[in-house]
């Protein structure tokens, strides 16, 4: 998740919001919990990890604050896909439409018909190109330098 962040980053966000983004991203072990997160491997090396969520927070790990465990109603709330990062070493070759396809199949298995995400600008195009469609531009400065954020939903 590291590198991912810090290599994947560049040219979208500068170093001081490259360091601030680290408060807002990493891993939610309720995903794990849940059992609604996918690990991507070739051979010995993680290729990507991401997934889904019943569960009402949007974005952040563990260490952000406001999270929001709250179930959600899969007739009128959106799920959400979650912790989404690609080993630099994979990037473009598949990785991330495979975990977005994961996470789709899973959440309709559920009775959800909508996915919503908190995507950076380097994860837009990727998002964009699977169908989700930008709703709203944030600005996160928990971390200190504000960090350019798109909320994106799709109807699955």
């Amino acid at each position: 998740m590291n590198i991912s962040i810090a290599e994947l980053q560049k040219g979208f966000l500068t170093e001081a919001q490259i360091a601030s983004s680290r408060t807002v991203m990493g891993i939610d072990t309720q995903l794990i919990e849940d059992r609604t997160y996918f690990i991507v491997e070739e051979g010995q090396e993680i290729a990507g990890c991401g997934g889904w969520s019943r569960r009402a927070t949007l974005y952040g790990g563990d260490h952000t604050p406001g999270r929001e465990p709250t179930l959600l109603d899969p007739s009128t709330d959106p799920a959400r896909v979650r912790a989404m990062y690609t080993n630099p070493a994979f990037a473009r070759r598949g990785v991330g439409r495979l975990i977005l396809d994961l996470c789709e199949r899973a959440a309709a298995a559920e009775g959800f018909t909508t996915l919503e995400l908190m995507g950076t600008l380097s994860g837009e195009p990727l998002y964009k190109a699977y169908g989700f469609e930008p709703i709203e531009r944030i600005e996160d400065d928990r971390g200190g330098a504000p960090v350019p954020l798109v909320r994106m939903r799709k109807a699955i």
